[in-house]
C-alpha cells in the first residue's frame, strides 16, 4: 500500500500532463526545427542555418524597435489597467442601489469583440470626421482636426488608452473575487479601533487582496504582451512600423514577407522573455509570502 501512493499522484496528473506536452512542447520543438532552417514561401524547409535567423533579427532595427515598444505596451496597459481597475473594484464591491447595473456598464466591454472595439475606435480617432476631433471642438479645446492615428507620437499612445479601457473589465471582475473573499469581521474590528478608510485599505485589502493582484498581473502580462488586434486593427503598425509590436512584426515577417524562419525564431524570443517574466516574477512572489 505505501509503495502505491508515491505513483497514484503522478497518475493522477498524467493526464493534464501529457495534454500540456501535446499544446506547449510539441508546438516549440517544431517551431525550434523552423527557426533553425531556412524556409522557403510554402514553409518546405531547407538548409540547416542554425541561428542565422536570430542574428537577423537582431541586425533588424524594427525588431529591435519592435521589442522596445512590446515592453512599454504592456507595462503601460498592466499598469494602467491594475491602477484603474482597484478603485473601480472597491466601489463595486460597496452595497449600493444600481450596483447590478454599474457592474454590467463594466463588464460590457469585455463582452464585445476586441477587433470590433478597436475597429469603432479607429473610427472615433479619425482625423476627418471622427467622434474624438469632433467632441474636442464642440467643447473649444482644439481649432483644427488631430490625425490622431497618423503620428506614432499620437497613435501609440491612444492604442494604449484602448488597450487599458478593453482589459479593465477582466481585472475589475479578478479583483472583485478576493475583495469578496476577505471577512467583513476585519473591518468592523479595525473600525472599533478607530482605523480610517485607508488605514484599513492599507492594513486589510492590499495585503488580502495581492494573491488576486498576482494572479491579474501576470495573466493581463501574458494576454496584453500577445495582443494583435487593437493594434493591427487601427493602424496595422503603421505609419512607417512606428507602432509595431512583436506579435504584429512577426504577422508582417511571416504573411507579408514570407520569412517563416524568421517569424518562428520571433515567436521563440517571445515565448522565452514571457516563460523569464513569469518565473521570476512568481518565485518573487513566493518570497515574498515565505
Amino acid at each position: 500500500m505505501t509503495a502505491e501512493r508515491p505513483v497514484l499522484p503522478y497518475l493522477m496528473i498524467a493526464p493534464s500532463l501529457l495534454l500540456a506536452l501535446a499544446i506547449v512542447v510539441w508546438p516549440i520543438v517544431e517551431l525550434s526545427e523552423i527557426a533553425s532552417h531556412s524556409v522557403n514561401r510554402f514553409g518546405q524547409l531547407r538548409d540547416f542555418v542554425g541561428l542565422a535567423n536570430f542574428e537577423a533579427l537582431w541586425n533588424d532595427p524594427n525588431f529591435i524597435a519592435s521589442l522596445w515598444r512590446t515592453l512599454v505596451w504592456t507595462v503601460c496597459v498592466v499598469g494602467g489597467a491594475l491602477l484603474t481597475a482597484i478603485p473601480v473594484s472597491l466601489v463595486l464591491n460597496e452595497d449600493f442601489y444600481g450596483r447590478g447595473l454599474a457592474r454590467v456598464l463594466v463588464m460590457l466591454p469585455w463582452a464585445v469583440s476586441l477587433t470590433m472595439t478597436a475597429i469603432v475606435w479607429r473610427w472615433a480617432l479619425s482625423g476627418e470626421s471622427g467622434m474624438l476631433n469632433s467632441a474636442l471642438m464642440g467643447l473649444g479645446i482644439i481649432g483644427t482636426n488631430i490625425q490622431w492615428l497618423a503620428d506614432a507620437s499620437t497613435a501609440f499612445p491612444m492604442q494604449i488608452f484602448i488597450a487599458i479601457i478593453v482589459t479593465v473589465p477582466f481585472t475589475v471582475t479578478i479583483l472583485l473575487g478576493g475583495l469578496s473573499a476577505i471577512p467583513d469581521d476585519l473591518y468592523e474590528a479595525a473600525a472599533l479601533e478607530g482605523a480610517g478608510r485607508w488605514t484599513m485599505f492599507r492594513t486589510i485589502t492590499l495585503p488580502l487582496l495581492k494573491p488576486f493582484l498576482n494572479i491579474a498581473m501576470i495573466l493581463n502580462t501574458i494576454y496584453v504582451f500577445n495582443s494583435f488586434p487593437i493594434i493591427w486593427a487601427t493602424t496595422q503598425g503603421g505609419p512607417a512600423n512606428s507602432t509595431d509590436i512583436l506579435v504584429t512584426y512577426l504577422y508582417k515577417m511571416g504573411f507579408r514577407l514570407g520569412k517563416l524562419g524568421e517569424a518562428s525564431a520571433v515567436s521563440l524570443v517571445m515565448f522565452a522573455i514571457l516563460l523569464v517574466f513569469t518565473l521570476i516574477y512568481v518565485r518573487l512572489s513566493m518570497r515574498r509570502e515565505a
